[in-house]
């Protein structure tokens, strides 16, 4: 699951074991509850500098009271491995805000 170009499988997605997130289409979302404005917006500029670290730009929404995350490699059409890490890496940032992801 290293090259960043070869979109994954169903089956290496579900080996992932990326807990809160989903297969929507071609797309990993979730829903992050942060139950407060604040903690939302902090939560997505964590996203946003992990994101322009990483140079791989999730689709997020923000409003009172969660944040929403779509990510998908445009460029392949699908989820690869820079959708997988980066899922983890936002997850990081929620377990260190205390923020649940929605089920």
């Amino acid at each position: 699951m290293t090259d960043p170009q070869r979109k994954l499988s169903t089956a290496e997605l579900a080996e992932a074991g990326l807990s809160g997130w989903s297969l929507t289409g071609d797309a990993l979302t979730a829903t992050f509850r942060t139950r407060k404005f604040s903690t939302g917006l902090e939560f997505v500029n964590r996203i946003g500098a992990s994101a322009d670290e990483a140079n791989h730009h999730p689709d997020l929404t923000l409003t009172y009271p969660e944040v929403s995350v779509t990510l998908s490699s445009h460029d392949v059409g699908g989820i690869t491995s820079r959708d997988v890490d980066l899922a983890r890496t936002i997850s990081g940032h929620a377990s260190d805000l205390g923020v649940a992801a929605a089920e």
